[in-house]
């Protein structure tokens, strides 16, 4: 007889795999189409546009382009010209865009993290990091990290924060957003 070892842990992982792939075809959206509004939704002015959202999906351009093009027609984003740049273009979500995140899918799935209590919530989320640095690295994506966490970051007691890279002062809003330009910091 011959035993057989069981992963359980390979077992709940594609368990929840499962579950979130059920949940990602819910409001009339497509998984990319979800994974903009969520992106978009965390973006910092720097990082809303259709190439840092090329980026952080690690699609082609093309499948871009055509859930940008399915988002703008649904009502869900506009598109514009970036202030100060001819060839640029701004992405941002409209009413109806955060209306639809107000019910996203993923909200169940954030509400059973929240019950798994402080401790585990922590737990996760440092396995998670680990496991996303880890890809990235092994995979040569970019980051995609907050200012906080950012080697171009500068904050000083009394200034504002600075971002070295864009040679601009950050608001508070964007030093809580993600941004495309986002190097780890190496302490």
């Amino acid at each position: 007889e011959v035993a057989v070892a069981v992963d359980v842990a390979g077992l709940e992982r594609e368990r929840l795999a499962r579950l979130l792939r059920a949940e990602s075809h819910a409001g009339g959206l497509n998984p990319a189409q979800w994974e903009a509004l969520r992106y978009l939704s965390r973006a910092n002015r720097f990082s809303n546009s259709p190439i840092a959202l090329t980026a952080y999906l690690d699609a082609t351009k093309g499948t871009v382009s055509q859930t940008i093009m399915a988002l703008e027609r649904k009502g869900l984003i506009a598109k514009g010209p970036r202030e100060g740049e001819r060839r640029s273009i701004v992405l941002t979500l409209t009413d109806k865009g955060n209306a639809s995140l107000a019910a996203d899918p993923l909200n169940d799935i954030q509400a059973a993290i929240e019950a798994v209590g402080p401790k585990g919530r922590r737990r996760m989320a440092k396995a998670a990091d680990d496991i996303i640095t880890a890809e990235s690295t092994r995979r040569n994506l970019q980051s995609f990290g907050s200012c906080p966490t950012c080697r171009y970051f500068r904050e000083k007691t009394g200034e504002r924060p600075y971002c070295m890279k864009f040679e601009q002062d950050l608001s508070s809003d964007d030093v809580s957003r993600i941004c495309v330009a986002h190097v780890v910091r190496v302490l």
